[in-house]
């Protein structure tokens, strides 16, 4: 894994038109939001995500300039624009632990 010069954790969650009697697969735009983050991955903007077990929050890892940044490329997902999904936060981090490190 590279490391991320300017990283960030956002939290991803349930927004208010989340279905409750739907699965996380079977939301509304999920195949949509599915592409979307795929190609964020593949842009080098997410470096890690997914679920997190048994809660209604999601973690991703992100390198992006600023919080107005990493807001700006999702506001264009088709769940947060139909308030499916939410980012109630996103924080800086300091990385300073990393197995796949090269550095000294």
């Amino acid at each position: 894994m590279q490391i991320l010069e300017m990283p960030f954790l956002m939290t991803l969650t349930r927004g208010p038109a989340w279905e409750n009697s739907q699965s996380l697969r079977t939301q509304v735009e999920w195949n949509e939001h599915a592409a979307f983050m795929d190609d964020l991955v593949a842009s080098g903007f997410v470096a890690l995500g997914g679920p997190i077990k048994d809660a209604s929050d999601a973690l991703l890892i992100e390198s992006a300039e600023d919080g107005t940044a990493i807001r700006a490329t999702l506001a264009p997902d088709p769940p947060h624009r139909s308030g499916v999904l939410e980012v109630p936060r996103i924080r800086r981090w300091t990385l300073l632990l990393d197995s796949q490190s090269t550095r000294s």
